[in-house]
């Protein structure tokens, strides 16, 4: 099948609009850093065309806090393409502001509300062993 895999983790204690937000800027993320990883484009019948997406699926999980931050550590650990997405980021208003909030994390204690890793398939599933798909 696919000898990569996408997972997306999203804090679960978020409002709804705020986890589709998350979820919606890491896909982004994941697009931008495996670009290989997109399909071609949609052509309907008029041959109108349409934009390129994943080829493969992206899986999405629910979790806490700390289960973030574990995530992110195996993930580091293994070298996988990793997309982070902080609590700060809902305050600022343009991906400049995104930037500075992120940066000025605590490295030791960053609090994720969303990440997104890819990479080899059994990679992906150690990091993300455990939680369970999004409900």
């Amino acid at each position: 099948m696919f000898d990569t895999k996408v997972a997306v983790v999203v804090r679960d204690d978020l409002f709804v609009w705020q986890k589709l937000n998350v979820v919606a800027f890491l896909a982004t993320g994941v697009a931008a850093a495996a670009p290989e990883a997109l399909g071609e484009p949609y052509v309907d019948a008029e041959g109108v065309t349409y934009g390129r997406m994943l080829v493969q699926p992206m899986m999405i999980y629910g979790a806490s806090l700390e289960a973030l931050r574990k995530v992110h550590r195996k993930a580091l650990e293994r070298e996988l393409a990793i997309v982070p997405y902080v609590e700060a980021m809902f305050r600022t208003g343009h991906d400049a502001e995104n930037r500075r909030a992120f940066c000025a994390e605590d490295v030791a204690a960053m609090n994720f509300v969303g990440i997104a890793v890819r990479g080899p398939k059994s990679a992906v599933e150690k990091t993300v062993k455990g939680l369970s798909l999004h409900a």
